[in-house]
């Protein structure tokens, strides 16, 4: 019966509808189509194949349904139990799922009616959250304007009982000044509550502002004690400096007669102590100053007398000399001031540069304390801070401009003037990195004052150089003469100054120095009537004044390059002098075959061998004693025995250089065939002798 179904539904499966011919939808020339398509059905190729009827065929198929029909029937109806069986469990299935459903419905509607009970809740809460916000930003903005509002007990008893000095009155002074200025802010907003507590307020006010000003005027009053340290009451008076500052906003006209107090009381005490401190330590200055008299060109026996930095020495030459005087440039710039009484008790003099320093010293160290505390206490800067500080220190720096113009008017001495604006250069870059600018004016017009003064002197040393006779000097010999150490020394010393606060004005002035100098000294030169001894005279010079320059300055000032060109040119010049007298004939010799060599002309030298063997005999026979005359006359001729070496070995190399280059223009025609060449004398010999004079050739 299975195989049976098979094949039915296997037939089944063919697609036969198309060949219903009641359909209405069948159409003859379909027909085709569809038989050629079932045609390749695998049944029905068997069908055709075994021949089968198919009328027959398909009662067959109709009772094999049927059969098949029947048997599920009978199936059916053996399991009719089991199947009410699970129609009875699918009821009940049916009926526990309708309660569930029941049961969530219900369900639903409470979770619908507890969601919206949220909703309510929640904005409930958000009401009474922004509710809460608002009471508290009201309470705390009454509670803090009921504060800043109220004066308290202490407060009043603070004020009114407990001394400025003590911190209660100070922290009660802060509260009360923040109360004035909220009651002030509040009174403009129309604030009722103001009325309550200004009378309060006021009271106190004008009870704290009497203490206040009591107090500060008691501690300006302290700095008019004899021998009173400024800086103590000055920094009780920092550590007060909220009084002003609310005497400045509650009281202007205390407030000002507080600082016009503090004002005059400064100026005349800085005034006191500084005058009489000028006045004590200008008594320290060495008696001998220098005059108009005091200039380079006056010979030492013309005046008597002068200062040096430790003793008095009877010389002019320390008019134009630093010595140890630029040490208040670099380790006494900053050293203690000196004290008068002290200095007089130990009788010892300064120079005036030694006292400049000292007063300006301690000038800087209390305007730049003045000038910070009043910035401080005071609370200005800028023009305001510096108006507050000339008022203070007005009269003690005209005091000040006022003695330097009379001592510079009447000063002769250019180091000390020089020095001067040295320290004051010095002085203003060291109030810059403290911060004060309150001096540079100040600065500014003393130096205007030194600067001219300096000029002048330099000028009138120029003027009597340049006007110097030398027949008026006296005997003049080969050493170094006075007047040029003189230069040399003033000239290392400005120099040595200028570099490290360089100023073309004394540049010029030196330059025009010099120049007067070098004339001066080939003035003196013409004195001599042998132009060696001009040579000697003018070496010794250059030389001394190359060493001191080289000495006190770098080695490349303008001053050493232009005198060591000058020392080189004079000595090679020497040099030819001082060995023409011995070897003069070979040198000259030398020059006119080389000459002539050079122009093509060496033929016309031909004929002469006769004076080419009177030059070789006699060097022959002369260059061992011409060498220890040179070496005795150059020795004998300089002071310096280092430059004399030096000029001796010059000599003697030169001496080679010109035996050397004889042996070269003899070597060449037309003298190379001259008999005379063979008594040359090897050069090796020469330079073994020469060794005897300078070692290290």
């Amino acid at each position: 019966m299975t195989e049976a179904a098979d094949e039915v539904n296997d037939f089944s499966d063919l697609d036969l509808g198309v060949l219903d011919l009641t359909s209405e939808e069948f159409a003859l020339e379909e027909v085709d189509l569809h038989i050629q398509e079932n045609l390749g059905d695998d049944l029905v190729k068997q069908a055709l194949q075994e021949g089968v009827d198919l009328r027959q065929y398909s009662k067959q198929i109709e009772a094999e349904l049927q059969q098949v029909e029947n048997e599920s029937i009978q199936d059916y109806i053996k399991e009719s139990k089991n199947i009410a069986s699970l129609h009875n469990q699918i009821t009940a299935c049916d009926t526990i799922l309708e309660r569930m459903e029941d049961m969530l419905s219900g369900f639903q509607s409470a979770l619908g009616s507890i969601s919206l009970e949220i909703q309510n809740l929640q904005e409930q809460s958000i009401a009474m959250n922004i509710k809460l916000q608002n009471r508290q930003a009201v309470r705390g903005e009454l509670s803090q304007f009921v504060d800043e509002m109220a004066v308290t007990e202490s407060m009043i008893r603070h004020i009114l009982e407990t001394p400025v000095t003590e911190r209660k009155f100070l922290e009660q002074l802060h509260e009360l000044n923040h109360k004035i200025n909220f009651v002030k802010e509040q009174s403009f907003k129309d604030a009722l509550a103001c009325r309550d507590v200004q009378d309060v307020l006021e009271k106190l006010k004008i009870k704290a502002i009497a203490k206040i000003r009591e107090y500060l005027l008691q501690k300006i009053n302290h700095f008019k004690k004899p021998m009173t340290n400024y800086q103590v009451p000055q920094n009780a008076l920092l550590k007060s400096r909220f009084f002003y500052e609310f005497l400045l906003g509650n009281e202007r006209h205390i407030a000002k007669e507080v600082r016009d107090e503090y004002v005059d009381t400064m100026s005349k005490m800085k005034f006191s102590y500084f005058k009489g401190y000028t006045n004590r330590l200008m008594k320290l200055q060495y008696d001998e100053v220098a005059d108009k008299d005091d200039l380079m060109g006056i010979e030492d026996n013309a005046k008597k007398g002068f200062f040096s930095s430790k003793v008095s020495f009877k010389n002019r030459s320390t008019v134009f000399t630093i010595g140890n005087r630029n040490s208040v440039l670099t380790t006494e710039l900053e050293a203690p001031i000196i004290v008068p009484h002290a200095a007089q008790k130990a009788e010892t003099k300064h120079t005036f540069e030694s006292l400049f320093r000292s007063q300006h010293y301690a000038l800087v160290d209390n305007c730049c304390r003045e000038y910070l505390f009043i910035c401080d206490f005071f609370m200005v800067s800028g023009n305001s801070a510096q108006d507050l500080f000339n008022s203070i220190m007005g009269k003690t720096l005209s005091m000040f401009l006022k003695h330097m113009d009379v001592y510079s008017s009447d000063c002769f001495d250019s180091i000390a003037v020089y020095l001067c604006i040295h320290i004051i250069f010095r002085f203003q870059l060291m109030m810059h990195k403290r911060a004060v600018p309150a001096l540079d004016k100040y600065w500014e017009t003393m130096l205007e004052m030194l600067w001219p003064r300096f000029q002048y002197i330099l000028e009138l040393n120029i003027a009597n150089i340049r006007d110097t006779d030398p027949q008026k000097l006296g005997s003049v010999d080969y050493r170094p003469h006075y007047i040029t150490r003189r230069y040399a020394e003033f000239s290392g010393a400005l120099v040595s100054l200028n570099e490290t606060f360089p100023d073309e004005r004394v540049n010029q002035c030196l330059a025009r120095l010099q120049m007067e100098v070098e004339n001066f000294i080939l003035r003196l030169a013409a004195e001599f009537p042998q132009r060696k001894e001009q040579l000697i005279f003018l070496i010794n010079n250059y030389d001394m004044m190359l060493s001191v320059i080289t000495e006190r300055t770098s080695e490349d000032s303008r001053e050493g390059e232009s005198f060591r060109k000058l020392l080189q040119e004079r000595t090679q010049e020497f040099i030819e002098e001082v060995l023409s007298p011995y070897f003069g004939g070979m040198m000259t010799f030398v020059k006119e075959a080389e000459s002539a060599v050079e122009k093509g002309q060496a033929d016309q030298m031909k004929y002469q061998e006769q004076r080419i063997q009177k030059l070789v005999r006699d060097f022959v026979a002369e260059w061992k004693q011409a060498i220890e005359n040179v070496n005795q006359e150059v020795m004998k001729s300089f002071t310096n025995f280092k430059n004399g070496t030096s000029i001796l070995q010059g000599a003697l190399t030169q001496l080679i250089q010109y035996y050397h280059r004889f042996k070269e223009v003899l070597s060449k025609p037309p003298f190379k065939t001259m008999a005379v060449r063979s008594q040359l004398i090897n050069i090796h010999h020469i330079m073994v002798e020469v060794k005897k004079y300078k070692p290290n050739f």
